[in-house]
């Protein structure tokens, strides 16, 4: 075997370090090389799960359409965007036409300049369109002449539907008014009124209803003690907020009340109020969600909603029977 001279090993050293360093520079490149193709294939698997997962709510969407659809009495979806901006007038003839489920519609009320949202109740029977809701303190009702007039808030939350909705719904015809009231120990009471009406805004919302019928007793004509409807009866009342006082008070029922309503010398039901969250409350003027033939002055109920419904209305099984 031939020996390499000293001169010779010395030379071939440093090839041989180079060599090496090639092949560790080399091995360090290939993880490197991996790493980035791995992300590569990630990024792609996970931009064809989203694409999967797309595709799958919009195959889920169309499903649960088509069952809609199949549904006994429903029909549709493509009729309902027909109709709903030209004929229905109200939730009841929502629910006349086969819908069934509470939710959010578009109706066109007759002299309304356009469609509007409304929220249809179809408990009890059904067909109830939803003008107010108080659930829990979020939104606030102490509000303008011109909120009120529009309405505000969130329909599936609180909100009021608007006085300009209010009465070109009930000019349509007779509509009953049902309102719905619980405490905050659970209990729930009822009051319900015949020949709901609410005038346009050149008669200042004037309010008119008829026969009472119930359980939380009839706190909106005053008629619940002898001589207290003279100053407490909502009969005939127009719409006050705390920038436009309509009431026969000498001051502001709204801006002391906290909330606009249809006050006289000021109230014995005034819904749209402060909520409370504790029910029993302290305060200079009884300026709560209040119910007076119920819980009295002093008591903020959890809850209030407000509905209308055409009175000829006859799918009712739960119908409240006239006093």
């Amino acid at each position: 075997m031939q020996l390499l001279s000293p001169k010779k090993k010395r030379m071939r050293a440093p090839l041989v370090s180079l060599i090496i360093g090639l092949i560790v520079i080399t091995d360090c490149i290939q993880p490197l090389s991996a790493l980035e193709s791995c992300h590569q294939e990630l990024t792609r698997l996970q931009q064809q799960e989203n694409l999967l997962k797309s595709q799958l709510q919009k195959q889920e969407l169309l499903l649960h359409r088509l069952q809609l659809q199949n549904q006994p009495g429903n029909v549709s979806k493509a009729r309902v965007d027909q109709i709903q901006d030209t004929e229905l007038t109200d939730c009841s003839q929502i629910f006349s036409s086969g819908f069934k489920r509470d939710g959010l519609y578009r109706i066109q009320p007759k002299g309304s300049p356009g469609p509007i949202t409304v929220f249809c109740d179809m408990t009890d029977g059904g067909g109830w369109t939803v003008l107010q809701r108080r659930i829990s303190g979020t939104e606030t009702f102490n509000r303008s002449w011109a909120e009120y007039k529009k309405g505000f808030g969130d329909m599936v939350k609180e909100f009021w539907l608007g006085n300009d909705n209010l009465h070109y719904i009930t000019a349509q015809g007779n509509y009953s008014l049902r309102i719905h009231l619980e405490d905050f120990d659970g209990h729930q009471r009822v009051a319900e009124y015949t020949s709901f009406k609410v005038a346009d805004e050149k008669e200042l919302y004037q309010l008119s209803f008829g026969v009472y019928a119930g359980t939380a007793g009839d706190a909106l004509s005053g008629s619940h003690q002898v001589g207290v409807s003279g100053w407490a009866s909502h009969q005939g009342m127009r719409f006050s907020t705390y920038d436009q006082d309509n009431d026969n008070y000498k001051g502001n029922c709204a801006q002391e009340d906290k909330g606009g309503w249809w006050f006289n010398k000021c109230h014995t039901a005034h819904l749209n109020g402060l909520y409370y969250p504790s029910g029993y409350y302290s305060a200079a003027t009884d300026d709560g969600v209040v119910w007076f033939t119920w819980k009295g002055w002093w008591y903020s109920l959890k809850t209030s909603i407000m509905k209308l419904r055409r009175t000829d209305f006859n799918h009712d099984p739960n119908a409240v029977p006239l006093s």
